[in-house]
Protein backbone atom coordinates (compact mmCIF):
# COMPACT_ATOMS: atom_id res chain seq x y z
CA UNK A 1 0.00 0.00 0.00
CA UNK A 2 2.88 2.21 1.37
CA UNK A 3 4.66 1.60 -2.28
CA UNK A 4 1.89 2.72 -4.41
CA UNK A 5 1.25 5.63 -2.71
CA UNK A 6 4.33 6.76 -3.17
CA UNK A 7 4.40 5.70 -7.25
CA UNK A 8 1.24 7.42 -7.13
CA UNK A 9 3.35 10.53 -6.39
CA UNK A 10 5.98 10.57 -8.21
CA UNK A 11 3.85 10.43 -11.41
CA UNK A 12 1.75 13.84 -9.91
CA UNK A 13 5.18 14.99 -9.79
CA UNK A 14 6.11 14.18 -13.25
CA UNK A 15 2.86 14.83 -14.94
CA UNK A 16 2.23 18.48 -13.14
CA UNK A 17 5.13 20.48 -14.75
CA UNK A 18 5.04 18.46 -18.37
CA UNK A 19 1.21 19.96 -18.06
CA UNK A 20 2.23 23.61 -17.24
CA UNK A 21 5.13 23.59 -19.67
CA UNK A 22 3.00 22.75 -22.74
CA UNK A 23 1.45 25.80 -22.26
CA UNK A 24 4.54 27.43 -23.43
CA UNK A 25 6.35 30.68 -22.25
CA UNK A 26 4.08 33.66 -21.25
CA UNK A 27 6.32 36.10 -20.95
CA UNK A 28 5.25 39.89 -19.90
CA UNK A 29 6.80 41.46 -23.25
CA UNK A 30 3.46 39.69 -25.05
CA UNK A 31 1.10 41.34 -22.99
CA UNK A 32 2.49 44.89 -23.44
CA UNK A 33 0.88 46.42 -25.72
CA UNK A 34 2.14 47.82 -28.83
CA UNK A 35 2.49 52.13 -28.13
CA UNK A 36 3.66 52.55 -31.75
CA UNK A 37 0.24 54.24 -33.03
CA UNK A 38 -0.36 56.55 -36.50
CA UNK A 39 -3.02 59.67 -36.36
CA UNK A 40 -4.27 62.60 -37.79
CA UNK A 41 -4.25 62.32 -41.34
CA UNK A 42 -3.67 65.07 -44.49
CA UNK A 43 -5.59 65.03 -46.66
CA UNK A 44 -8.11 63.23 -44.85
CA UNK A 45 -9.70 59.64 -45.66
CA UNK A 46 -11.66 59.52 -49.13
CA UNK A 47 -10.53 62.84 -50.25
CA UNK A 48 -9.97 63.41 -53.87
CA UNK A 49 -6.35 64.86 -54.73
CA UNK A 50 -3.85 66.03 -57.27
CA UNK A 51 -1.17 63.06 -58.43
CA UNK A 52 2.00 64.14 -56.62
CA UNK A 53 -0.14 65.40 -53.80
CA UNK A 54 1.76 65.94 -50.43
CA UNK A 55 0.30 63.76 -47.01
CA UNK A 56 1.10 63.59 -43.87
CA UNK A 57 0.29 62.29 -40.65
CA UNK A 58 1.25 61.73 -37.28
CA UNK A 59 3.41 58.72 -35.32
CA UNK A 60 3.13 58.18 -31.50
CA UNK A 61 6.34 59.30 -29.73
CA UNK A 62 7.46 55.51 -28.85
CA UNK A 63 7.83 54.59 -32.48
CA UNK A 64 10.94 54.53 -33.86
CA UNK A 65 11.84 56.94 -36.45
CA UNK A 66 13.67 54.72 -38.61
CA UNK A 67 10.99 52.15 -38.69
CA UNK A 68 8.47 54.52 -40.23
CA UNK A 69 7.11 52.86 -43.81
CA UNK A 70 4.95 54.08 -46.41
CA UNK A 71 3.86 52.66 -49.40
CA UNK A 72 1.23 53.04 -51.82
CA UNK A 73 0.13 50.44 -54.59
CA UNK A 74 3.37 48.57 -53.62
CA UNK A 75 5.94 51.55 -53.89
CA UNK A 76 7.38 52.78 -51.28
CA UNK A 77 7.25 56.15 -50.58
CA UNK A 78 9.91 58.46 -49.52
CA UNK A 79 9.77 60.19 -46.12
CA UNK A 80 10.45 63.14 -44.30
CA UNK A 81 10.45 62.35 -40.36
CA UNK A 82 10.07 65.34 -37.99
CA UNK A 83 10.16 65.79 -33.95
CA UNK A 84 7.22 67.26 -32.22
CA UNK A 85 6.18 68.03 -29.04
CA UNK A 86 3.74 65.53 -29.24
CA UNK A 87 5.15 63.07 -31.58
CA UNK A 88 6.55 62.21 -34.94
CA UNK A 89 5.48 64.40 -38.05
CA UNK A 90 5.85 62.48 -41.03
CA UNK A 91 5.28 64.16 -44.62
CA UNK A 92 5.41 62.34 -48.67
CA UNK A 93 3.94 62.80 -51.83
CA UNK A 94 1.91 60.27 -53.94
CA UNK A 95 4.24 58.87 -56.52
CA UNK A 96 3.19 60.80 -59.94
CA UNK A 97 2.55 57.48 -61.14
CA UNK A 98 -0.42 57.22 -59.11
CA UNK A 99 -3.45 58.61 -60.90
CA UNK A 100 -6.60 57.83 -61.88
CA UNK A 101 -7.49 55.41 -59.10
CA UNK A 102 -8.38 55.02 -55.78
CA UNK A 103 -4.84 54.85 -53.19
CA UNK A 104 -3.96 52.86 -49.96
CA UNK A 105 -1.48 55.04 -48.10
CA UNK A 106 -0.05 52.08 -46.20
CA UNK A 107 2.22 52.96 -42.92
CA UNK A 108 4.26 50.79 -40.89
CA UNK A 109 6.15 51.59 -37.61
CA UNK A 110 7.82 49.61 -34.77
CA UNK A 111 7.35 50.61 -30.78
CA UNK A 112 9.87 50.11 -28.24
CA UNK A 113 9.48 46.63 -27.97
CA UNK A 114 9.80 45.70 -31.41
CA UNK A 115 5.94 45.27 -31.67
CA UNK A 116 4.52 46.43 -35.51
CA UNK A 117 2.01 49.21 -35.95
CA UNK A 118 0.08 49.47 -39.16
CA UNK A 119 -2.42 51.36 -40.58
CA UNK A 120 -3.49 53.74 -43.55
CA UNK A 121 -5.86 55.35 -44.93
CA UNK A 122 -7.77 55.73 -48.68
CA UNK A 123 -7.38 58.53 -51.26
CA UNK A 124 -9.03 59.23 -54.62
CA UNK A 125 -6.05 60.26 -56.86
CA UNK A 126 -6.73 62.51 -59.71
Amino acid sequence: MMKLQNMLWVAIVLIIPGTAWAYGDISSSNLIACTAKFSRFTPPNNTEVAPKSEFSFFASTPTNPTSIRVTIKEQLVPITVTAKHDGLQVTGKIPASVKGTYAKINLAGKGPNQCEATGGWLVKVK
